[in-house]
């Protein structure tokens, strides 16, 4: 029989997020005396709790952390077979199945195969992991670097991403000096190509740019290509954004985003569900994308061919109930053609940061209306309207021609077209009639001067 794992469920507010007031702040960050460790038989000794420990976020329990901390070295993240026992036996009885490999002991508590129906090689792998795990040692890591171990239960836990279920992350890992649990409600993802064109850079810059002067955190990977340029639009507007990846937090990838990284922890926040020094792999770049899809209200993808993995997070948001949003692009673009392909479904045209903004946020907050330019024409009525639109283009030309042209008595004509001439549309010349010469005269005053 299953038993709740820990931590609070989702929220039966906007889209799964937690829009209720929030508990008492924790405090980030982790202590300077000594972590609790590992008894020699490397399970999670007894510990304070964390409520207890300064420095400490939320009301996860000492163990809890410890057992979360090292079973994020032995399982990959979105195992969901591992998300069952863990909602089954919980962080600290998950783990210490795991390394309790006397099977004596086992038939002794009665439990017989602690994971049927999961397979004995993905069972030996995660025992392998976990023996090896010291996550002592990693979370001083995390606080050296004044980072923190978020967990399910700790204030600052966001717990819209409990709605990945099986699949949420055993915890994150946490650098910058923000709320993530309060930045992730005011929350937008930018995706694309790694490889991509002038126009998807400009462009996802341009949408990071609105979207941080509108107050919204800007979340995205910190790829090369577009993710750089949405975490750089933000940062230039002084703005808010979140760095996703897929390795270490202490581990930036790639490596020519190093100092970029670096910037988005001092202004922003990099999270992680690796734990430090961890590498990325093709599978992590994948199965990160449903937590940034998770963690935002919607996602928006800026150029991406068919089999880009930003569609990959574009198709977990909308599994979830998030927005998905497409920038579209020139036809003939094979950058373009995956965004097209979501556009044709279920995913809305953007153009702007007010249009995604009218999409997520408060009821109310519509983008302004498009339309072309209001011409001098356009106010006239419809029977002036209708005489203009009868005088020829070229030479002036008599008031009964006019009449013909409009369909109408040569007295009708004659009216409107001095309303017409009062208003500057049209001159008069000799017995006819022409259409003003609009070109505007050049101003009588010298370039740059006065």
């Amino acid at each position: 029989m299953t038993t709740p794992g820990p931590g609070p469920g989702p929220d039966p507010g906007h889209r799964g997020f937690d829009t209720g007031p929030a508990r008492a702040p924790g405090r980030l960050g982790f202590d300077t005396g000594p972590e609790p460790g590992l008894r020699p038989d490397s399970r999670p000794g007894p510990g304070p709790d964390s409520d207890s420990r300064p420095g400490v976020s939320g009301a996860a329990s000492g163990d809890e952390r410890l057992a979360r901390a090292a079973l994020s070295r032995a399982i990959e993240p979105g195992d969901e077979h591992a998300g069952r026992w863990l909602r089954r036996y919980g962080a600290v009885g998950f783990l210490d199945r795991l390394l309790d490999t006397a099977p004596v002991h086992r038939a002794s508590r009665g439990d017989g195969d602690p994971f049927p129906g999961t397979g004995p090689k993905r069972v030996a792998s995660w025992r392998l992991r976990a023996g090896a795990a010291d996550p002592g040692r990693d979370l001083a890591t995390i606080r050296d670097l004044g980072g923190r171990f978020l967990v399910p239960g700790d204030t600052e836990w966001p717990r819209q991403l409990d709605d990945l279920a099986d699949a949420r992350p055993l915890g994150l890992w946490v650098r910058g000096p923000a709320d993530l649990r309060a930045w992730a409600l005011r929350s937008v993802a930018l995706v694309g190509a790694r490889a991509c064109t002038p126009y998807g850079a400009h462009t996802a810059a341009d949408l990071a740019t609105g979207l941080a002067r509108q107050g919204w955190v800007v979340v995205s990977g910190a790829a090369y290509g577009i993710d750089g340029a949405a975490h750089r639009g933000a940062l230039a507007a002084g703005g808010a954004t979140v760095a996703v990846l897929a390795c270490g937090v202490d581990t930036p990838y790639p490596r020519g985003h190093a100092q970029l990284i670096d910037r988005i922890a001092e202004q922003g926040l990099v999270v992680g569900e690796l734990p430090p020094e961890s590498h990325p792999t093709p599978s992590r770049f994948i199965l990160r994308n449903r937590v940034i899809a998770a963690l935002t209200r919607g996602t928006v993808v800026i150029e991406a061919q068919h089999r880009s993995g930003s569609l990959v997070t574009a198709r977990a948001a909308a599994r979830l109930g998030r927005h998905t949003m497409g920038v579209p692009g020139p036809v003939t673009s094979a950058l373009s053609a995956g965004v097209h392909e979501l556009l044709r479904g279920d995913a809305v045209l953007v153009t702007d940061a007010d249009e995604i903004v009218e999409l997520v946020g408060e009821m109310g907050q519509l983008a302004p209306a498009r339309r072309g330019p209001v011409l001098p024409r356009d106010l006239l009525a419809p029977a002036a309207a209708h005489i203009l639109e009868a005088v020829p283009a070229r030479g002036p030309t008599p008031t009964t021609v006019i009449a013909r042209r409009a369909g109408t008595t040569p007295d009708d004509t004659l009216a409107k077209l001095y309303e017409l001439h009062s208003l500057g549309f049209v001159e008069r010349h000799g017995e006819g009639w022409q259409l003003t010469n609009t070109t505007t005269p050049a101003p009588n005053v010298r370039r740059g001067g006065t």
